[in-house]
């Protein structure tokens, strides 16, 4: 079986049904096209524990992997407080609520007189 290299967008629709399965909450996604090289989407997520954080982050990497052949870079797993997955199109962050409050990442990314929505 061949494995087709994904666009952004079908890496970004896999990420947040991933997301969604795993009951993560607050979930934003964020258009970094035009704003940066690092990626073409940015997604925050919360998980309710270090557990269901750490939980998260590993099955989106296998479904990731799985699906498309898609090796991540994962960062922060074993603590469960802040775990960050780059897909390479498309960065992940899945926090604890305490810690997503304390760094506001979504701040950093909107436009000025921009809020950024929940999906």
């Amino acid at each position: 079986m061949t494995m087709q290299t994904p666009t952004s967008d079908s890496t970004l629709a896999a990420v947040l049904k991933s997301l969604d399965e795993d009951k993560a909450e607050d979930v934003v996604q964020i258009d970094l096209r035009g704003k940066s090289e690092m990626g073409d989407h940015m997604v925050i997520a919360s998980g309710r524990s270090s557990r269901q954080v750490a939980s998260i982050a590993e099955k989106l990497t296998e479904r990731l992997k799985q699906s498309f052949g898609i090796l991540s870079k994962v960062e922060g797993r074993a603590a469960g407080d802040w775990v960050l997955i780059d897909t390479g199109d498309v960065i992940v962050h899945v926090f604890r609520p305490e810690v997503r409050e304390f760094y506001q990442l979504e701040k950093m990314w909107q436009t000025p007189g921009e809020t950024v929505e929940a999906q």
